[in-house]
């Protein structure tokens, strides 16, 4: 169980399967589900089962969690078959247009993405 501002964390929820979701990835430190608002054919969002609220609250001790997000992004990237590219951001903070406070990489490819992004 959550406490604090995890327990209404919208991203805590959906890993904990409180609020439904289509799920991708799942394993005892990540979930992973469609985004409801793709930006990409493939948009998945990664989240980390602990509640984090973006990468600036992050230290060396999630060394190795950040480690398994990317993999696990890159592991269904190789499902989807996004052999032509994919893109893995991660926003952190109001400018770096993070909008949901818990830590959470977005997966995005099926097309080609331009760069700058925006």
């Amino acid at each position: 169980m959550y406490t604090g501002l995890a327990m209404s964390c919208i991203f805590c929820k959906i890993a904990d399967g409180s609020i439904p979701s289509t799920a991708v990835y799942s394993d005892d430190l990540a979930y992973a589900f469609a985004d409801l608002h793709p930006q990409a054919p493939v948009h998945i969002l990664i989240v980390p089962r602990q509640h984090l609220a973006s990468m600036a609250e992050t230290d060396q001790s999630h060394i190795a969690l950040l480690g398994h997000l990317h993999w696990v992004a890159t592991e269904i990237a190789r499902t989807k078959q996004l052999g032509n590219g994919y893109r893995i951001v991660v926003n952190t903070g109001p400018d770096g247009g993070q909008t949901v406070d818990h830590l959470h990489l977005h997966l995005l490819g099926g097309r080609h993405l331009a760069w700058p992004p925006g």
